[in-house]
Order: structure tokens, then sequence, then C-alpha cells
């Protein structure tokens, strides 16, 4: 590591403020999204609801008293999807009026040309060329880019860090309740290969339904273990 790389502070976008008229319709459809709920608070004339997408870092605050940004204000948002075909079809599923995908016609986000979107797929498939789009009841827009790959240096060096204990003795607490109801109603096992799922789905964001049917699956699927 460089001297400069040591000298660096951690400084990770956050959260984002969308201007909404409706609080309650807005949680609505991002939880329909299947976004996290990380709050909702309100107190007198405020409200803050925080919502992330899935296996984001950053996150969307939005509600009363939160921002002077009016509604729609927020333009081209951008989601990064591995797989903008797939993604698309399980939002439309979901109800969401989303465009065919797209690219520019001058590449991505060049909006200085006439007629910027071309339908269809990047011609050459790059990572980073493809793109569709949505919004929220608000109009506030979002894209997904689809990056399959990326380019060099577009990535941190990930550092190492602690699980804080009285975090891990919690989630450590809830994996055990959770796998004591798989292991009343399925065959002999190693407990360790339950957790193993478990643990990995809620600290990559699952909720802990999601996560239980995770360590289901993968119990079913590469141990073949199936309810007595």
């Amino acid at each position: 590591m460089t001297e400069l790389e040591k000298a660096q502070l951690d400084m990770k976008l956050e959260v984002v403020l969308l201007g909404v008229s409706d609080g309650d319709r807005a949680k609505a459809f991002y939880e329909n999204l299947g976004w996290r709920l990380d709050i909702d608070v309100a107190a007198g004339g405020f409200r803050g609801v925080q919502m992330t997408p899935h296996y984001s870092e950053a996150s969307i605050i939005f509600g009363k008293g939160i921002t002077s940004a009016k509604p729609s204000s927020a333009y081209s948002l951008v989601l990064a999807v591995d797989d903008i075909d797939t993604v698309r079809d399980d939002l439309i599923a979901r109800g969401v009026d989303v465009s065919e995908v797209f690219h520019y016609a001058g590449g991505p986000f060049n909006n200085s040309v006439e007629n910027p979107r071309v339908g269809g797929r990047d011609p050459q498939g790059r990572s980073y060329f493809s793109f569709a789009s949505f919004e929220d009841p608000d109009g506030n827009g979002w894209l997904l880019q689809e990056i399959t790959t990326r380019l060099p240096g577009r990535e941190w060096r990930s550092r190492a860090r602690a699980t804080d204990v009285a975090i891990l003795a919690e989630l450590l607490h809830e994996t055990a309740e959770r796998h004591d109801r798989y292991e009343k109603t399925h065959a002999e096992h190693q407990w360790w290969d339950w957790y193993a799922p478990y643990l990995s789905a809620r600290q990559n964001g699952s909720r802990p339904e999601e996560a239980a049917a995770a360590a289901d699956r993968h119990m079913e699927e590469v141990h073949h273990v199936l309810p007595r």
C-alpha cells in the first residue's frame, strides 16, 4: 500500500435524499421493489424513511421535512446490475413500468447529441453500455446500468474489518433460533452447513425470512437434506 493510500480516509456515498409528495406511497413502491426498509421515524412535522436497494451500500431517504428538493427532481439515479434483462423482467413482474433496453448513441450518459437513446442493447455487448429506465410514483427517475466487468481502477481495494462483537453475537443468536426450527423438521445434518448460508445472506442484506429460505435451499441442493 502506498503512502497516499494509507493517508486516505473512508468516504463512502451513503445516502441520496429524494423529494416525494406522499411518504406512504413512496415507501410502498420501494418495498415492492424488494428494497430493505432501514428505518421509518416520525416526530412532529418530520418523517424520515430510509430504504436500501439489494446489496447496495448506499441508501435513499425520503419523507417530510427531509429536503427542499421537489418531487420528480431526482433524475437518472443509477442502479448497477449484472444482468439487465433479468432485473428488468423482475421489475415488470412487480408492476413497474420499465423502458425497453437501450444504449446511448454517443456513449454512456451522453445526452449532448440529438436522439441520444438508441433502442436495444449495446451492439458490441460492452459492460457499462446497456441501460433501461423507470420512475417512482413521484417521477424520480432511475437508470439500470448493466455492469458485467468493471474497468481497471474502478474498485477500491477492500479492507478487512472486524465485526462488532455485540452485533455478531446478536446475529448468531438469531441464526441459532432460525436453525432450531429447521433442525426440528429435517433429517440429521451438521449445523454449520445451515449457519453459513444463513449468515452470508443476512450480512449481504437479506431479511431473516429470505436468509432462512436461502439456507434451506442450500441444504436441499448441496447436502440433500430433506424434511422428515
